[in-house]
């Protein structure tokens, strides 16, 4: 739950079982690492496309954006899973453990709450691109193939926590 500020306590951190979920997280850090590399090429095609040319790739904007908010959510279903999501623990710390892993959990299950609202509505959002055909601005491909990916990747995120949750509500 706290943050390890020595090289000791982040190799404690990192050995904690309930730190280590079941379904590895090794596919978040391919897609990770995937969407970044992909953001870095079409940043620095746009750029040399730009200095030769006088002229911009200014669609491939769309691609760049749509992968960075896939990178934050894979990102952000790691670090659940890590329990390196960010959080203000000052006062969490100063309580005795028995509060202090009540208040985890029930942060985990906030959290959880939280990102399956957005998945609902993300889903809705999705449905409404379909149903009107929305495009995007652009490129004009259809909205949807875009916006089906907040649901599936909120999706994820709640399955992180409830992973975390169940392993961390069992060992604690």
């Amino acid at each position: 739950m706290t943050t390890p500020t020595t090289e000791e306590e982040h190799k404690q951190v990192a050995h904690d079982p309930r730190n280590t979920p079941r379904v590895t997280i090794r596919i978040e850090e391919a897609i990770a690492a995937a969407a970044m590399a992909l953001i870095c090429a079409i940043t620095f095609a746009n750029v040399v496309v730009r200095y030769l040319t006088n002229a911009s790739f200014a669609f491939t904007e769309e691609f760049s954006v749509f992968l960075l908010v896939a990178l934050t959510l894979v990102g952000a279903a790691a670090a659940f899973s890590r329990d390196r999501n960010i959080r203000v623990d000052f006062f969490v710390r100063k309580l005795p453990a028995a509060t202090q892993r009540r208040l985890e959990l029930a942060g985990m299950a906030l959290s959880a709450i939280l990102f399956s609202m957005v998945a609902w509505y993300g889903w809705r959002f999705f449905l409404d691109d379909w149903k009107y055909g929305t495009t995007s601005p652009g490129l004009g491909i259809p909205q949807w193939m875009y916006s089906i990916w907040l649901t599936v990747l909120c999706v994820v995120i709640v399955a992180r926590i409830v992973g975390r949750l169940v392993r961390v509500g069992h060992k604690g």
